[in-house]
């Protein structure tokens, strides 16, 4: 009996160990159900209007193409399948906030009070940043985009968009100005984190200029006017991030701050 208990305390020690890791992973399991789920429902809720859906979409199109005309569907599931895939998306895109709010309520507990009170702004700001920059390319930058291709048709030529390229267009650009958009919380965590100091930043502006042209290069269609449409807002984001960093970079070395950090440890 007495040689039992030293064989014992490994396993109660390996057994205590292993106890948070599977807590965490059901965890893990519950928020990536319910986010699988909201992202369920409201396609669910949104796939009887897909075609209205994909209507609002191409509206931007249609209006500015020739009297007459309209877009075609060149496969055979096209009809389907380019409502279909809008619509999902559609459904990730609104369930983003509840996304978001999962991972943050898996993660929030591991963080220190001056973390949390530095992340939450930081993504609430993210996400509104990204909804921005796709309603600032469906109503800034679409109309100005498709009123410039439409006027550049050669004559005899009929113009005659397939529903799945334009899809395919329309969300790369989508995707583009969101993430471009995000440019400022960028920033923000580059002068939070330590990794490059607001002056820095400011010493670079030209670099950060010429960054922000080839990007737009790579991410819109080849043509000097979607490029400026995209490359000029980053910039203007890149002036409001580094503002926003002199302000987080002043709060940090506050006294009060320092106090909040010895009280967390």
């Amino acid at each position: 009996m007495t040689h039992e208990a030293p064989s014992s305390a490994p396993d109660d020690e390996n057994g205590g160990l292993r106890a948070p890791l599977i807590e965490h992973l059901i965890e893990l399991r519950k928020r990536l159900i319910r986010c699988a789920l909201s992202i369920l429902v409201v396609f669910l809720a949104l796939y009887p209007f897909s075609n209205r859906l994909y209507e609002f979409v191409s509206e931007p199109l249609i209006r500015m193409m020739p009297q007459g005309t309209r877009m075609i569907a060149t496969e055979v599931a096209s009809p389907f399948l380019a409502p279909f895939r809008l619509t999902v998306l559609t459904a990730i895109v609104i369930t983003v906030p509840f996304l978001l709010y999962q991972i943050w309520g898996f993660v929030a507990p591991g963080l220190y009070r001056k973390e949390k009170r530095l992340a939450l702004p930081l993504l609430v700001s993210s996400v509104l940043l990204f909804y921005l920059g796709m309603a600032f390319a469906y109503y800034v930058v679409f109309p100005v985009l498709f009123h410039f291709f439409t006027g550049t048709v050669p004559a005899h030529v009929e113009m005659m968009t397939d529903i799945d390229a334009y899809l395919s267009f329309v969300v790369k650009l989508f995707i583009a100005f969101g993430v471009a958009f995000e440019v400022p919380v960028a920033t923000v965590l580059l002068v939070m984190t330590g990794i490059v100091s607001v002056d820095t930043l400011s010493k670079k502006r030209g670099y950060v200029v010429i960054g922000c042209f080839v990007i737009g290069m790579l991410f819109t269609p080849p043509d000097v006017l979607s490029q400026c449409m995209l490359a000029v807002p980053m910039w203007v984001l890149f002036e409001a991030g580094l503002l926003f960093g002199r302000l987080v970079s002043r709060r940090q070395s506050s006294p009060d701050d320092e106090e909040d950090a010895q009280a967390d440890d």
